[in-house]
């Protein structure tokens, strides 16, 4: 059954009186009775032609209508004579009921054609209201609409108008003592409760011309409310069996046309009116209490003549409220009751708050009188949900909602004239005109079947609080599970508000909190690209990124199929990608530039997760590759913090997980390592990426040779895609010195080894070899190394070496460094230098070199001998004699050392032996080259011994070095040294008799 939406069983005061057993009075008190006309006002004159109980047909008059899309004649009441003449038979005046299309609203003329006035002109007569706000219109070249008839408010009411006769004084005073009868007692029974409810209609017909009425009702207001919310609280839920909830309905708008609210304006009476709406919101539908109660089709119970009297007296009374409403108080009250109920998942109950609601905003439009301060603060909450409820799936709600939307934009033109900045004219000019603009391009009979388009419309005059209220309420409606309709709905309202007022939003947080939260409860997939598309609107806005970006980044990780849904399917126009991107990766860099802390900040690990997700997503593919150089340092050295924590070794937010347990295979490394091969992949590195694969590169990079692992993918991308590896070295120049340790190492890395690119020639020295040189002095070792790397990649332009030169005496020093590492790069880099050193840089690295011979790191023991085998292949003949006694002194060394067990040390030691000796322009005896050690060849050692002993005589004591390394920790050593020395000494021996003999 559908709902009358307007008008109700009409009644005169005297038909109360009579069914009070009370006498009806006739008109006394005339000293009163003059003012009776003037103290009438238009609510008051409204109301008793509605509770007239012979209503006159009145004109036939067009009204808006959105339902059909055609303009509608409103029938008078008696087209309805057949239905009326059934009811009233057994009804009665006091139950007389009419048609659904027989309205009778308090407003003037609908004589508006549904159009919306859209000038400033048409606002003008809130300043010619004596009680308004004193406002001056602005001077705008806009043709004037017309205003509307307030003819229509007096002449067309008072035609149909039938009083009553007052009330004698006696009759008064008997009602005056019967109510305070009632308040001392208790009311039984139906009878009672009726009796007490008419009479208290009877009396507050008194207050136009009895003060005393008045005043006595005023200070019994508590016993009166007391009184209703008993009488409530009786009624039965999910029934409606009496018409004793009408009777009050009705008893409280009679009292609200005299300016006596009973259920506004405390707490107690707050609360009953919530009860009220609650218990006629929730009436089961009209076919279940017909059911329920039987059929009834004639007499003063009627169910369907009873369901129907009383919405209408409950839609009488809500309007009453809103007819002197000028701060909106009491319309911010209902709104606040109806709001839930606007949203309730029944149809039954979603229809009843919609038709409650449009018949209070056409009331309030047409009894509008705006006075500062307004006290309705939810603009933005009503516009959206009335938006929803237009793309309703029951259609009935949908049209009555769209009714409801046409008399709020007109309350919100007036309410923003009221409310705009007086120095800022211009602004609400320009909203009124891109609404018109807008209304132009749609049929306003069709424009409200459209939210979307609603959101255009008022988005204009909405505050930015109003537009985060309107957004907030639209998120709701994606939590309409049963209604796929409403869903879409809600998200074509809001991918349509951010897109026009993007700029304007405050709370931005809070929306794409809730935006997040509502993702698991959205069913349909375009739904879900448009709230995504919402958050892509506020996140490509450079106010909103970091706000968006830290809200969606406070989230557990690995994130939620939603929310990794929600970074993989980002829409973005091509000139915010980068930006987005970018400021992501801000959040990640920040992180590196701190000092070194106890545990690595949440965000580093999330925003970590989030990047994997873009680029799964692939949707930022063109900022990707444009950001590719800092994507990539800024992820290896993400690796390199992450080495060895658990997320336990994360600083997670209180509350983050809850009582959830963080599984042990979720590691920030492991985030950093598929974001770091995603990268690669999205960037077309396959070859790059394959050549980590096979050479094990991801294993060194999370573990303790990370170096090693940022060494090979430099090399890749060098050897494979030179064109990123040079648009690197050119990121890492200003970067090298920023972050911390961890930071600046893993840069360092990847520069030292572009330093082979042919590129690095155009480095200024500053950028290259100074900044290399510092390094070498760096107090942490794994910068020595990283520098002396670069160094020696730095040889291979033969334009450098000169520059690298002036290095040598930091390079010297290195030769005695307790760091293996050091040493032999040390060593590589003098062997590309030695050709270039002059004598006195020559003799001194020879003479350090000399003390490596032996020692006990193989390398540096083997190399040594080379580099020193090298230099004496550089002595000048000028300088020969400069270096003979250094040879000579490491002639015994490299003999001895040549009977090492390490083979390749052996085979060394006897090549330099020979390049000395080529030195030395001697000729060594073949035996020297013997593979099998000497000890077992008594006669090779004693040849060996008498060559050394001939050529050294005079110029070096063998017998003291062979002493000297007879305390080798190496057997082999050591026995070579003591057979030398035995040999070297009966030598001597035979030396020194020969030469007394031939004395």
């Amino acid at each position: 059954m559908p709902l009358p939406r307007r008008g109700r069983g009409s009644r005169l005061a005297s038909t109360r009186v009579a069914s009070t057993s009370l006498p009806r009075a006739v008109p006394v008190f005339p000293r009163r009775a003059g003012r009776r006309a003037s103290l009438l006002s238009h609510a008051q004159r409204l109301t008793r032609r509605r509770h007239s109980s012979e209503l006159v047909p009145a004109e036939p008059e067009l009204r808006p209508d959105f339902r059909s899309g055609k303009w509608l004649q409103e029938p008078a009441a008696g087209d309805f004579g057949d239905l009326r003449q059934r009811l009233l038979a057994g009804m009665g005046t006091r139950h007389r009921i009419y048609d659904q299309e027989e309205l009778v609203i308090p407003c003037a003329s609908d004589s508006d054609s549904g159009s919306v006035d859209l000038q400033l002109s048409d606002l003008e007569y809130i300043k010619k209201e004596p009680s308004s706000t004193d406002l001056t219109v602005l001077d705008l070249e806009i043709p004037d609409f017309p205003e509307f008839s307030q003819e229509s408010l007096t002449t067309d009411s008072l035609r149909n108008l039938t009083h009553g006769s007052p009330l004698s004084e006696t009759s008064v005073e008997r009602l005056v003592q019967y109510m305070q009868e009632v308040f001392g007692g208790k009311l039984k029974g139906e009878h009672e409760k009726l009796k007490f409810l008419r009479s208290m209609s009877s009396l507050s017909q008194t207050i136009v011309y009895d003060e005393s009425t008045e005043s006595f009702i005023h200070s019994h207001i508590t016993d009166i409310v007391h009184i209703l919310n008993v009488l409530v609280q009786e009624e039965p839920l999910n029934s409606l069996s009496g018409p004793v909830l009408q009777e009050i309905l009705i008893t409280v708008t009679e009292l609200s046309y005299q300016d006596i609210h009973l259920l506004l304006d405390s707490e107690d009476r707050d609360d009953l009116l919530s009860l009220i709406i609650r218990i006629v919101i929730t009436l089961p539908p009209i076919e279940a209490l017909i059911h329920l109660h039987g059929a009834r089709p004639s007499g003063p119970h009627n169910t369907e003549g009873l369901y129907r009297q009383t919405f209408q007296a409950f839609s009488d009374m809500l309007q009453s409220f809103v007819m002197k409403d000028p701060h909106l108080e009491n319309f911010n009250t209902i709104f606040k009751h109806m709001e839930p109920w606007l949203q309730s998942i029944k149809d039954h109950e979603r229809k009843r708050a919609t038709v409650t609601m449009a018949q209070v905003l056409k009331c309030l439009y047409r009894h509008l009188s705006l006075k500062l301060p307004l006290h309705f603060q939810r603009l933005g909450h009503l516009v959206a949900l009335m938006a929803l409820l237009c793309g309703d799936p029951l259609k009935e709600v949908a049209e009555e909602a769209a009714e409801g939307t046409h008399y709020l934009l007109h309350i919100t033109m007036r309410l923003k004239y009221i409310t705009h900045d007086k120095g800022n004219h211009q602004s609400l000019k320009r909203a009124l005109k891109k609404c018109r603009e807008l209304l132009d391009r749609h049929s306003i009979k069709r424009f409200y079947r459209y939210p979307s388009k609603i959101a255009q419309v008022f988005e204009v005059f909405l505050s930015s609080t109003e537009l985060c209220q309107f957004v907030m309420t639209t998120l709701d409606g994606l939590k309409n599970l049963p209604h796929p309709c409403s869903q879409q709905a809600a998200g074509e309202l809001l991918i349509t508000l951010v897109k026009n007022a993007e700029s304007r939003f405050e709370k931005v947080p809070e929306i794409i909190g809730v935006i997040c939260a509502r993702l698991s409860v959205i069913s349909q997939p375009k739904v879900r690209q448009q709230v995504i598309n919402t958050v892509s609107l506020f996140i490509s806005r450079p106010r909103y990124t970091d706000i968006v970006l830290t809200h969606l980044l406070y989230h557990p990780v690995p994130y939620d199929r939603h929310l990794a849904e929600l970074w993989r399917t980002l829409e973005v126009e091509l000139p915010s990608t980068t930006w987005i991107l970018w400021r992501l990766l801000r959040k990640l860099q920040k992180c590196h530039n701190v000092p070194n802390r106890e545990k690595m900040a949440y965000v580093a690990v999330a925003a970590t997760d989030a990047l994997y997700e873009v680029l799964v997503g692939n949707k930022l593919r063109a900022a990707t590759f444009r950001l590719f150089p800092q994507l990539l340092m800024t992820l290896l050295i993400q690796i390199h913090h992450s080495i060895g924590l658990t997320m336990s070794d994360v600083s997670i937010p209180r509350g983050m997980y809850a009582e959830k347990e963080i599984s042990t295979d979720i590691t920030p490394l492991g985030f950093a390592m598929q974001a770091t091969k995603t990268l690669l992949l999205r960037t077309l590195c396959w070859q790059e990426f394959n050549i980590m694969e096979k050479n094990k590169g991801w294993t060194l990079l999370k573990g303790e040779c990370h170096l090693q692992g940022v060494f090979l993918l430099a090399n890749a991308l060098l050897e494979r895609n030179h064109i990123l590896a040079h648009r690197i070295l050119y990121l890492l120049v200003p970067l090298l010195n920023r972050g911390n340790d961890k930071h600046k190492l893993t840069a360092a890395g990847f520069f030292v080894e572009l330093l082979q690119s042919p590129v690095a020639r155009r480095l200024p020295n500053m950028y290259s070899t100074v900044r290399l040189k510092d390094w070498l002095c760096h107090g942490n070792n794994v910068f020595r190394i990283l520098a002396l790397r670069g160094l020696y990649n730095l040889l291979r332009h033969k334009e450098m070496r000169e520059n690298i030169k002036n290095l040598l005496p930091c390079l010297l020093d290195s030769l005695c460094e307790v760091d293996e590492r050091i040493v032999l790069l040390t060593i590589q880099i003098l062997q590309q230098l030695v050709q270039k050193m002059d004598f006195t840089a020559l003799a001194t690295m020879m003479r350090t070199l000399f003390s490596l011979f032996g020692d006990v790191r193989p390398d540096v023991h083997r190399f040594s001998m080379t580099l020193f085998g090298a230099s004496v292949k550089c002595v000048k003949p000028t300088d020969k004699k400069g270096a003979e006694k250094q040879v000579l002194e490491s002639l015994v060394p490299l003999l001895l050392y040549s009977q090492d067990e390490n083979d390749a040390i052996a085979q060394e030691s006897r090549r330099v032996l020979t390049i000395c000796a080529q030195f030395l322009k001697w000729k060594l005896p073949r035996e020297v080259y013997c593979q099998d050690p000497l000890y077992i060849k008594p006669a090779e050692v004693e040849t060996i011994c008498d060559f050394f002993g001939k050529k050294c005589q005079g110029k070096m004591n063998i017998l003291a070095q062979t002493l000297v390394y007879s305390r080798n920790i190496k057997l082999p050593i050591r026995r070579a040294a003591v057979l030398f020395g035995f040999y070297q000494s009966t030598w001597i021996t035979m030396s020194s008799g020969l030469r007394v003999l031939n004395g």
